[in-house]
């Protein structure tokens, strides 16, 4: 096949992909420009204060004229938000795997675990900083608490799906337990991993501004607290529009993880379909 034709071929599933991309993105652009619209113009036709409800375009403008104390604001939290998560990720796996190596230790702290998750943030956040300080740790522990559990769960539910057939046929082969839980229980978990990260991560960031909230020396928390004292709803907004950049950004990450360490989940679920 000559290099045209090898381009020629690849037209149609560049096409494809394209389309699909479109499919998949334009809705949502569409549906949260006419929410912006729509309150864009409510704004200009009722005459309501900006001091009550300020427009998306003066929010805008606050956060180019504050851009500077806004970066400087979200730094912290993205530190916090990163580093609370990544210690998350590595207590849930190490804590899934004896989770699921001993029985009896699955009785003994599940129900800690789900006892954890039905604390309010907006009381354990102050104790947490009382507890430990203005620091960085509090933030850290916080992020941890409110992400670490739907991971957990999500491994222990997909080493528990594991297909038993496939486990009986490695043990027929003289495969050691350690040797199956690699090559059987570990892939079969990847999906509910995945499932459960896309979850937690959306609270990561919330959970390190709860955190600077209740106690902080900066951050999108504290910044928040700040501009409600003093009567800014645009900076209170403006904040908050770039959590939830945050936010959808890290969600966007762990999907292009999932598709650097399972590329073949995806085309599983296209198969399906």
């Amino acid at each position: 096949m000559s290099v045209y034709q090898a381009a020629a071929a690849d037209c149609p599933q560049s096409a494809r992909e394209s389309s699909d991309y479109i499919a998949t993105f334009l809705p949502a652009i569409l549906s949260v420009s006419a929410i912006f619209l729509f309150w864009e113009s409510y704004v200009a036709l009722s005459g309501i204060a900006p001091s009550v409800l300020p427009a998306p375009s003066r929010i805008l403008q606050q956060m180019f004229l504050h851009r500077q104390a806004l970066w400087d604001n979200t730094l912290p939290t993205i530190r916090a938000t990163l580093i609370g998560f990544s210690c998350s990720v590595i207590t849930a796996c190490l804590l899934s795997v004896l989770i699921d190596r001993y029985i009896l230790l699955r009785r003994a702290l599940f129900p800690v675990f789900i006892i954890s998750q039905t604390l309010p943030l907006i009381a354990i956040a102050p104790l947490i900083v009382l507890w430990f300080g203005f620091g960085l740790l509090p933030k850290i522990l916080l992020v941890s608490l409110v992400t670490f559990f739907p991971m957990l769960v999500a491994l222990v539910q997909g080493y528990a799906a594991t297909d038993k057939e496939i486990e009986h046929l490695l043990a027929s082969m003289g495969a050691g337990r350690w040797t199956i839980f690699r090559l059987a229980r570990i892939p079969s978990a990847l999906p509910y991993f995945f499932a459960g990260l896309r979850i937690s991560i959306t609270y990561a960031v919330v959970g390190a501004i709860f955190a600077e909230y209740a106690g902080a020396l900066k951050g999108l928390g504290i910044y928040i607290l700040n501009a409600k004292n003093n009567f800014r709803p645009d900076l209170v907004l403006a904040a908050v529009f770039i959590s939830a950049t945050l936010t959808l950004s890290l969600f966007g990450l762990t999907l292009l993880v999932q598709k650097w360490v399972a590329p073949w989940l995806k085309t599983e679920r296209g198969a399906g379909q």
